[in-house]
């Protein structure tokens, strides 16, 4: 994901960059620089085709999308650098297959259960078997995880990716009914190193900027599935304390402060995807009508963003102003869900068919053939030179999108039998 910010690929720019030109047009400049003399032809080529911008055509399909994306995430599984059962982080177009990424591997674990169970098909059960078991060896002392890629350093327990693989966990209890006492150990973690007030503070990522975050909802969520499948422990109640201190951080037109990895003042949409779910699955969990309205706030405030062709920026200001010429395809995924969801719980039309556009923009991205490390997987920014995933393939966004689009399949065919039945009757 996310709290990992992953260092340029191209080594021999990366001390000019860094020590002496710092300001963003001038880091623009030494970028296209170094990609037109230093990038491989695959990352070129696949620059150029962005470069021409997307067909109207070219969306393939809910179905292809869902079937290649779960395809993708098991070779992103088999090929993983590390090697060990986990996810790899991403397939770079530059550098080829990463590490494993414990914290994106924790909630690709119910996508694929609930692929399993939607289709019948026991690989990607199995699969997420692979991934709880590896979970199971790399748990810490005290039930925390450590943050970012398997390989990484520092190796400390952090509170984001615990409650990222928290939700994998309690998936893994529900499904298998096995690893509670993984899922105990990480939830009363959790709840041991939360401040008073709601926040977590004491155990944040090495590898993000410094300081409180709200989308740390996320790791509320983690709690909600835990109380769910262990109950009576008050992991939920836990959970609610937090998405009450991120909302003592929301404006009034429904904009987070504290809720980027390095720029608080234009989050990415990723972030605000993940800060908005934590709000929505509150509501779920709790039934606060509060809750709702809060998570409404801040999906409209993203609808004045979106353009009519799905198009959102990858960073958005206080006045949910676009700040980015790219897009960032994780943040759009996510927060189609959350319009979906919400849509859901209210019915209001607006949050579909905004779903529906997003959705649409993002699968016109994915590449359906061609060679088996790209297809079917999700670019971390449109173009793939933008600066979230810079040349990269996610896989917490290819995550994000099968998930999204499993929703929108969900949600297309109640639609259609309710018209089938109005026609009827």
């Amino acid at each position: 994901m996310s709290e990992q910010p992953r260092p340029r690929a191209h080594r021999p720019w990366g001390s000019l960059r860094h020590s002496v030109l710092r300001l963003k047009p001038a880091r623009r400049l030494i970028d296209r620089v170094r990609d037109r003399f230093e990038l491989p032809a695959a990352a070129r080529a696949e620059r150029d085709r962005d470069a021409r911008g997307l067909a109207e055509h070219e969306d393939p399909g809910l179905d292809r999308v869902i079937a290649e994306g779960i395809e993708w995430i098991g070779r992103a599984q088999d090929h993983s650098a590390t090697a060990d059962g986990g996810v790899a982080r991403h397939y770079s177009l530059v550098g080829g297959w990463g590490p494993s990424y414990p914290e994106t591997t924790g909630y690709i674990v119910p996508t694929l259960l609930q692929y399993a169970e939607r289709s019948g098909e026991a690989s990607a059960r199995e699969r997420a078997r692979r991934m709880l078991d590896w979970f199971v060896k790399i748990q810490m002392p005290g039930g925390g995880f450590q943050g970012g890629t398997i390989d990484a350093a520092p190796v400390v327990p952090v509170t984001f990716n615990t409650g990222q693989i928290l939700i994998g966990l309690a998936a893994g209890v529900r499904a298998f009914d096995e690893y509670r006492e993984q899922t105990i150990a990480a939830a009363d973690w959790l709840v041991a190193t939360m401040d008073s007030d709601g926040c977590w503070r004491k155990h944040p990522t090495p590898f993000a900027r410094v300081g409180e975050k709200t989308y740390e909802t996320h790791v509320a969520w983690g709690l909600f599935e835990a109380d769910r499948v262990i109950p009576g422990r008050d992991y939920g109640a836990a959970g609610l304390r937090n998405v009450g201190w991120a909302l003592t951080h929301q404006q009034s037109n429904g904009w987070f402060a504290r809720c980027c990895l390095t720029d608080p003042t234009q989050p990415l949409t990723h972030t605000i995807g993940y800060v908005l779910r934590g709000v929505i699955e509150g509501y779920r969990f709790g039934g606060d009508a509060a809750l709702l309205q809060a998570a409404q706030r801040t999906a409209d405030g993203v609808l004045t963003a979106l353009q009519p062709d799905g198009f959102l920026p990858g960073r958005l200001n206080s006045d949910w102003k676009g700040a980015v010429p790219w897009v960032c395809l994780t943040g759009t995924a996510q927060i189609a869900h959350c319009w979906l969801l919400l849509f859901r719980e209210t019915g209001d039309a607006r949050y579909r068919d905004a779903a529906f556009a997003a959705l649409r923009y993002v699968r016109r991205t994915v590449r359906i053939g061609g060679s088996p490390e790209i297809r079917g997987a999700v670019k971390g920014s449109f173009p793939i030179s933008g600066d979230y995933g810079r040349y990269e393939y996610l896989n917490w966004a290819c995550k994000f999108l099968v998930d999204a689009c499993m929703l929108e399949q969900e949600i297309r065919a109640v639609e259609g039998a309710e018209t089938v039945a109005a026609a009827i009757s």
